[in-house]
C-alpha cells in the first residue's frame, strides 16, 4: 500500500517548528516514519516532538538549527548519522523571503535570504549526499516557489533564491539519477502561513491573494504523497503554474500585461 511505504523511514526535514514543515512531519508521522525535526524555534520542536511521539508511537528526534550557519549544519547532521545511521528522505523547507522593490532592499536581507535559501539547503543536501550515493537510495525534496519560475516586481531577492534553488536541483537529478536518488522541487504560489508576517510587512499582498491561498495541510499532503516516488516537479496550483507556461513562450507579453497585476503586493 502506498501508505505504507514510509513505515521506517528515516526522514529529516528543516523549518519544521510550524507552517508546512510542521504539517509535513505530521503526515509522515502517520505513516509510521522517523523523524528528525529542525528549525530555529526549539521549544516550537519539543512541542511537536511530544505530540507525533505520543500519538504515532513514532521516533522523532529535535535539533535546534539555523541553516544559514553552516558550521551548525555540519554538526547537527554529524550528530543525526551518529543516532539514526542513515536518511532517508531529506525535505530542504527552511526559507523565508521580503518583499521589497530591489532599490529599497537591505543588503543584510540579501545575503540573509541567499544564506538561508539557497546555501543552507545546499549544506544540508551535500551533507546526505554522500550516504545515499553509497546507498544507491534516497529522496530530496527542495522546497523553492512559483517565484523561482515567474520572477515578479517587489520579489526580485527572494525570486532570485527560488530561481537558484530550481537549477541546482535540476542539475542535481541528473547527476543523481543512476544512483536512484530522487530530487523533487515543490512549487507552491502563497500559503497560507506565517511566512507573510515577515515578507509582506505592510500586508497589501496577502489582501490582493488572499482568496488565491493554498492552506498548509493541502501543499503538505502532496509533498508527502511525492516521497519515494519519481515526482520531478509538485506545482501549486495548477492553474497558477500555466502562468510559467505562458511566461516562458511570450515572455515580453506577460511582463507587459502581468506587472500590473502583479504589483499589488
Amino acid at each position: 500500500m502506498a501508505s505504507e511505504k514510509l513505515k521506517g523511514k528515516n526522514i529529516v526535514i528543516t523549518g519544521a517548528s510550524g507552517g508546512i514543515g510542521a504539517e509535513i512531519a505530521k503526515l509522515c508521522a502517520a505513516r509510521g516514519a522517523d523523524l528528525v525535526l529542525l528549525a530555529r524555534s526549539i521549544d516550537k520542536l519539543q512541542q511537536l516532538e511530544s505530540e507525533l511521539e505520543h500519538k504515532h508511537g513514532v521516533n522523532v528526534e529535535v535539533f535546534q538549527l539555523d541553516v544559514a550557519r553552516t558550521d551548525q549544519v555540519q554538526a547537527v547532521f554529524e550528530q543525526v548519522f551518529r543516532d539514526i545511521g542513515h536518511i532517508d528522505i531529506l525535505v530542504n523547507n527552511a526559507g523565508f523571503g521580503v518583499f521589497r522593490e530591489a532599490h529599497e532592499a537591505k543588503m543584510d536581507e540579501i545575503k540573509e535570504m541567499f544564506e538561508v535559501n539557497v546555501i543552507g539547503l545546499m549544506a544540508c543536501t551535500s551533507m546526505v549526499l554522500p550516504k545515499m550515493r553509497a546507498r544507491r537510495f534516497g529522496h530530496i525534496i527542495n522546497i523553492a516557489s512559483q517565484a523561482g519560475k515567474i520572477a515578479t516586481p517587489k520579489s526580485s531577492v527572494y525570486s532570485a533564491t527560488k530561481h537558484a534553488v530550481l537549477g541546482y536541483s535540476n542539475a542535481l537529478r541528473m547527476e543523481l539519477d543512476d544512483y536512484h536518488i530522487q530530487v523533487t522541487t515543490v512549487n507552491p504560489g502563497p500559503i497560507a502561513t506565517n511566512f507573510f508576517s515577515i515578507a509582506d510587512e505592510k500586508g497589501t499582498y496577502v489582501k490582493s491573494v488572499q482568496r488565491f491561498m493554498l492552506q498548509p495541510d493541502f501543499v503538505a499532503r502532496k509533498v508527502v504523497d511525492s516521497m519515494l516516488t519519481r515526482t520531478r516537479e509538485i506545482n501549486l496550483p495548477r492553474w497558477m503554474n500555466m502562468g510559467s507556461v505562458a511566461y516562458v513562450l511570450f515572455p515580453r507579453l506577460f511582463e507587459r500585461i502581468g506587472k500590473k497585476v502583479l504589483n499589488k503586493k
